[in-house]
């Protein structure tokens, strides 16, 4: 098996490609320990000393390494070798039940704006977010109200110094072009 790694631009993140499907249907995020529990090779990433987070997409895993002095020289093959034993055990990605859930409950919005919240998520799903997979990461809605769009950052986006550009001059000026009413994008 061989697994391709990309940086991100997210110094503190990496992109392992391990050349198939990790997650079919929907992300999984876990910044803890305790939340990798609900995948069996996000416990095994988290066993990896210097792993803080752990993000999984379609075909590839970002991998955030801890903020206490540990070095991708030390971290990197380690998970490498998680990661391919993972894959070659047969074992589930996650356990039943396991994935993130983007339910319509976790969104907020006045029923009024119903339009413009549906045109805010067709650009976040065609324009948006396959770009920041590329980056190893993920930005999902959450809410609109009076003019600010708020959206959450995953994976590789998620702390990553160059988020806040991205929203800024990206993301809330392409829904600026679209969408004269947005006036500011905020991250959750």
């Amino acid at each position: 098996m061989f697994i391709q790694t990309e940086a991100t631009p997210n110094p503190a993140t990496l992109k392992f490609l391990p050349g198939r499907v990790v997650l079919s249907e929907s992300t999984f995020e876990a910044r803890d320990a305790e939340a990798a529990t609900r995948s069996p090779l996000a416990s095994a990433l988290f066993a990896v000393p210097g792993v803080s987070g752990v993000y999984f997409g379609h075909d590839f895993i970002s991998v955030t390494k801890a903020e206490d002095g540990s070095e991708w020289a030390q971290v990197k093959p380690a998970v490498l070798g998680a990661i391919m034993e993972h894959f070659q055990s047969g074992a589930p990605v996650m356990v039943e039940g396991g994935h993130d859930a983007d339910e319509p409950g976790d969104e907020f919005y006045d029923e009024a704006d119903h339009d413009t919240v549906v045109t805010i998520k067709d650009l976040l799903e065609t324009r948006v977010r396959p770009a920041v997979a590329g980056d190893g990461g993920d930005i999902t809605f959450r809410g609109y109200k009076e003019g600010v769009v708020y959206l959450e950052m995953k994976g590789a986006c998620s702390g990553c110094p160059s988020s806040t550009a991205t929203l800024r001059h990206g993301v809330q000026n392409l829904f600026r072009h679209f969408l004269p009413e947005v006036r500011e994008v905020q991250a959750i």
